[in-house]
């Protein structure tokens, strides 16, 4: 007997979704099933973007669509649409920007940007549109990460910029306004004004997420941006090292305290693979990361490894995820990426831009 449209729908929902470990029907992913004269056509809207899942969703719902009686052939066409999502308190939301990605980490030199970089471009590979702004005031590096150092944004009309593409992302820096030997010698107050300008002035284009790399610590800057920003997540940024890790505590308690969730923890430079014998060596120390998110019941979202290429990539403006986007590492920043994006996904959706704005008038 051939299932009903209904029936087929409700055991394709079954069907576990790999990325997520959910059910398509939990997430609401099947968005229809037509059945017609033995033939089944099936449409799939995943929350997240996934241009390198998509293919094997499709194999799996369509063998799954297969195996039932009186189904001879299965198209399954498997999409993406990211929407906004719920920020902390009554923070307003961004024009264009539908979710903000804040990356953190309590101390220098743990490799934030870099980080921020590819995640960024991670999620550009799977479908997203992408932006990233580069918050460091103090030592802005999204500028020569991206390869568009000594470049300048645009303005029309003398009070907004459009920001600049690299890679298939669009960038705004500091970096792009001053002089690359300039110090910024700037107060807190001064610092965070002019990031707030670099955010509420540049004309995003359409953004389902802005990934911010943020300045390291967790001082007045931090906090005032964390306060005043309109922050969907974090992703806390560490080596396994437990001075990084002490410092890694305290900024994932200051989103806590101003209501951020934590999206997950990323441990960097984890483990380095000697180039010549192939000797595996844990520098900085092993498992803290894991150990952290133990500690707090937060997301573990990856490790990374400690690798000469990855620098040498940043540094030539072109990072893994678009220099060598089917390495191994290149793997691990859209897992990474993936990951961030599913719990983004998960996360209530903000529904303030469905009601109209209610103004009351004396007449």
């Amino acid at each position: 007997m051939i299932l009903s449209d209904q029936q087929l729908l409700t055991l394709l929902g079954e069907q576990i979704d790999p990325n997520t470990g959910k059910s398509y029907g939990e997430a609401r992913a099947i968005r229809s099933v037509r059945i017609n004269d033995g033939s089944v056509e099936v449409t799939v809207e995943l929350g997240y973007p996934a241009n390198s899942q998509h293919l094997p969703i499709a194999q799996q719902l369509e063998k799954a669509a297969l195996a039932q009686d009186g189904i001879r052939t299965a198209t399954v066409i498997v999409s993406s649409k990211v929407v906004a999502h719920a920020v902390q308190g009554n923070v307003k939301l961004l024009p264009n920007v539908k979710n903000i990605i804040a990356v953190a980490s309590g101390k220098g030199g743990v490799g934030k940007s870099t980080t921020a970089a590819n995640l960024a471009l991670a999620l550009a590979q799977e479908g997203a549109r992408v932006g990233l702004l580069d918050a460091d005031i103090y030592g802005p590096s999204q500028p020569q990460m991206l390869g568009l150092a000594g470049q300048q944004p645009e303005s029309d009309d003398g009070k907004t910029m459009k920001p600049l593409l690299a890679h298939g992302i669009q960038a705004n820096s500091i970096g792009f306004l001053i002089d690359t030997e300039q110090p910024m010698v700037w107060r807190g107050p001064m610092a965070t004004q002019a990031l707030r300008q670099l955010l509420t002035e540049t004309r995003w284009d359409d953004l389902d997420y802005l990934v911010i790399d943020m300045p390291p610590g967790t001082g007045d800057i931090q906090l005032t941006l964390a306060q005043t920003v309109p922050v969907t997540g974090s992703v806390i940024v560490t080596t396994p090292q437990d001075i990084a890790l002490l410092d890694a505590r305290k900024g994932l308690k200051m989103f806590e305290k101003v209501g951020i969730p934590i999206l997950g923890i990323v441990e960097n430079m984890s483990i380095h693979v000697c180039s010549n014998c192939g000797h595996a060596e844990h520098i900085f120390g092993a498992g803290g990361g894991e150990k952290m998110c133990a500690d707090y019941g937060v997301p573990f979202l990856g490790s990374l490894p400690l690798d000469i290429q990855i620098r040498e990539q940043a540094d030539s403006g072109a990072p893994t995820v678009v220099s060598a986007p089917d390495s191994p590492v290149a793997d691990a920043y859209r897992g990474i990426a993936r990951k961030v994006a599913i719990a983004i996904a998960e996360k209530q959706r903000d529904l303030r831009h469905k009601f109209p704005t209610i103004v009351v008038q004396n007449t």
